[in-house]
């Protein structure tokens, strides 16, 4: 069973700030669900081998064709706005000092 302090590291970890209630309530559904990962380790047995698909999976691939590619003006011609050549849309970050 997990401690109260052992939740209260994994949540500094994780960048969490918890309560002492909400501390004891995620010991306990942290219980839970390591629980159910342990029964799931605990059928898998040596006569099952290991696999990341449960269908074998192979890769298709294609010859690789040259085609017609537009050019660059094409492409901008459509754009609502083009800057040095290039597809100039607004800011959605701030700027990196």
């Amino acid at each position: 069973m997990l401690t109260r302090l052992e939740v209260a590291k994994l949540a500094a970890l994780a960048r969490i700030e918890l309560s002492d209630a909400e501390l004891d309530e995620m010991a306990g559904q942290l219980d839970v669900i390591l629980a159910a990962v342990a029964s799931v380790g605990a059928v898998a047995t040596q006569d099952i081998p290991p696999t990341s698909h449960a269908i074998p999976l192979s890769n298709v691939m294609r010859d690789d064709v040259v085609n017609w590619t537009p050019q660059a003006a094409a492409l901008l011609a459509g754009a609502p706005d083009v800057e040095d050549g290039r597809f100039r849309v607004p800011h959605i970050l701030e700027d990196e000092q």
